[in-house]
């Protein structure tokens, strides 16, 4: 899990239950998740936002294009969101801790306001960690160039990261992560009363587990 004061450090854990799958569901055999060791219930309730009536259970991921935990755990998450029952609403938050999670949490948001991050997500993780040509995607040419590259207008991209909408977003989306307390990345919220994470869970896979086990507790 990438930390507020480590955002380079592997996870030993995910790391195992990636190379050895075996291992993961060894760990989602072990028990019911446990409060204080395996998710957090939080002592005041973050907000939640529901799109519509029949959408009961708010879960938010808690993510960083920059974390390498993050980019290894999106196509578990992918599998996942696709099997969650009809009540659950799914939604992402790019977190803003520092300046440089807070230009990749503008970049998010802009194509979500530009209609292409449903094509575009996978992308940027694919940029930002690729094994022989890394993007950091920091500065506005490095964005406008990434952009091109990907079938879309690099410089409107840029020029949205700088609007005012996206900017309301990325601070919606750094009051949200407060108000559950997130300290690191990736990190699963569950009706703004508890969180999970990889190394509370234990693995990657294992908080998925746990996050299953609060989406029964929110709906009970």
């Amino acid at each position: 899990m990438s930390t507020r004061r480590d955002f380079t450090r592997q996870l030993a854990a995910a790391s195992a239950a990636l190379a050895a799958p075996h291992l993961a569901r060894a760990q989602a055999n072990a028990g019911a998740p446990v409060e204080g060791q395996h998710y957090v219930k939080l002592s005041t309730p973050a907000p939640v936002t529901l799109p519509s009536p029949d959408k009961k259970i708010d879960v938010v991921e808690f993510f960083w294009y920059g974390c390498p935990h993050c980019n290894n755990f999106e196509p578990m998450l992918e599998g996942w969101t696709r099997q969650l029952p009809a009540e659950v609403s799914f939604r992402r938050v790019h977190v803003g801790f520092g300046v440089q999670h807070q230009i990749h949490q503008r970049l998010y948001y802009a194509l979500e306001e530009m209609g292409v991050l449903a094509t575009m997500h996978r992308k940027v993780f694919a940029a930002m960690h690729a094994p022989n040509n890394r993007r950091q995607l920091i500065s506005e040419s490095e964005v406008v160039a990434f952009g091109n590259d990907n079938g879309i207008d690099g410089a409107k991209l840029a020029a949205t990261m700088k609007s005012f909408s996206v900017n309301t977003k990325s601070v919606k989306a750094r009051q949200l992560t407060d108000a559950y307390k997130i300290d690191g990345v990736p990190a699963l919220g569950v009706q703004g009363r508890w969180f999970t994470s990889g190394s509370l869970a234990g693995s990657l896979e294992r908080m998925l587990v746990v996050t299953n086990h609060l989406i029964v507790r929110a709906r009970g």
